[in-house]
């Protein structure tokens, strides 16, 4: 008995080590993709998420979404910081899509919100105490091992909230309606990102599945990261298919998103879908991703770093593909856990950035956006030595 409660604290501990990674993964995988006049101020709202968020789960976020701490069959330690390596992913997604054109501040008081009230109560209806229990709106039987629904499309749905209110950046999209391309900075550090992201993924699914001091648990964590990583996998190849079929190049940071879209895809369900189902759902992620990005810039949504085509639209594939193919798990469930939770984490995070704008604006003023808010909300340029693009 101790000796499994050992290996499952020390699992839990590595996965939550993994999953870490995955803070330097947002924060250079937006650096690279935003402006360089930009990329301070990306850094240091990334940096504060972690901070901010973790502190308020700390505080009273893991037990609003659990109920208590409970170390039983692990170090109760050990199971918070597991779950405190999710909190602040919720806000990761909303801050890159709203980069380029948005202060710190307003951006940290929505973080307190998030972490303190919107993701852990989607976690107890869902993960933890579950207070929906017996209600018509009951969702805890839907099957989301790591939070395609939970985490990737909470996330989403507060983004477009968030650009909804605040609008695109300037310059992005002409009168005749015609969308002007910013290219992203840094492809090196988009890819150094993506791949940081990639690997903190096998933690952030892995460790899901919660236990791996038996023969049987075991197999299914290696089942998990396999799906996972093919998953990732296949997306990433589909992009790189269609792009140049299209096209005729390779764009490296759509092929980047596709394995990422992939790998959204595949967290709801990757440890009850079978090896080749994985790969059909990592598939149709990577496809989803290439059409969802022009797509949202028809509606003039504008999100520079496509967190919408990666997590709210592979959030929602991802989730009902594993009622589709996942052993055992009903499709109404998955469907009807989507709408509970996009109804939830849409409105309330509509009424919560609306409220916050009203007090503290959370649109830097024109002159900024074109100089950059490295200068105005960081004071350190990234780098200084370049001539700042307007």
């Amino acid at each position: 008995m101790d000796f499994a409660w050992v290996i499952d604290t020390f699992f839990a501990l590595f996965a939550f080590t993994l999953i870490i990674l995955m803070v330097p993964g947002f924060a250079m995988l937006e650096a690279g993709l935003v402006r360089t006049k930009n990329v301070t101020a990306v850094l240091t709202v990334n940096t504060m998420i972690y901070i901010v968020a973790s502190l308020v789960f700390f505080l009273w976020g893991y037990t609003l979404a659990f109920g208590g701490w409970d170390g039983s069959s692990l170090s109760m330690y050990a199971a918070f910081l597991f779950q405190m390596a999710f909190v602040g992913k919720t806000v990761n997604i909303m801050s890159g899509g709203v980069s380029e054109r948005t202060k710190i501040v307003p951006l940290a008081i929505f973080t307190i919100f998030m972490a303190g009230f919107i993701y852990p109560v989607v976690v107890n209806w869902t993960w933890g105490a579950n207070m929906l229990s017996g209600s018509v709106f009951d969702i805890s039987s839907m099957h989301d091992l790591a939070g395609s629904t939970v985490i990737h499309s909470t996330g989403a749905w507060a983004l477009l909230a968030a650009i909804l209110i605040i609008g695109p950046r300037k310059g992005r999209y002409t009168k005749d309606g015609k969308v002007r391309v910013i290219p992203a900075s840094n492809i090196p550090l988009v890819a150094l990102g993506a791949f940081l992201l990639w690997i903190g993924w096998f933690g952030f699914n892995g460790g899901s599945v919660g236990s791996i001091a038996s023969k049987e648990n075991a197999n299914t964590v290696a089942l998990v990261v396999m799906n996972t990583n093919n998953a990732g996998l296949i997306g990433g190849l589909v992009v790189m298919i269609l792009g140049y079929l299209k096209y005729k190049k390779f764009d490296i940071t759509m092929i980047l998103n596709g394995a990422l879209g992939g790998l959204v895809a595949i967290t709801a369900g990757a440890d009850v879908v079978s090896p080749y189902a994985a790969l059909i759902i990592g598939a149709v992620g990577g496809a989803l991703v290439f059409y969802a990005v022009p797509f949202f810039d028809k509606l003039r949504i504008d999100d520079p770093v496509g967190a919408l085509s990666v997590h709210l639209v592979n959030g929602i594939w991802g989730t009902i593909a594993t009622g589709i193919w996942g052993d055992g798990v009903s499709l109404a469930a998955q469907i009807k856990g989507v709408v509970v939770v996009g109804l939830f984490a849409f409105i309330i995070s509509y009424i919560v950035i609306f409220t916050i704008n009203k007090v503290v604006t959370f649109r830097t003023d024109e002159e900024n956006e074109v100089e950059g808010l490295d200068v105005s909300e960081c004071g350190i340029e990234s780098y200084p030595e370049f001539k700042r693009a307007i």
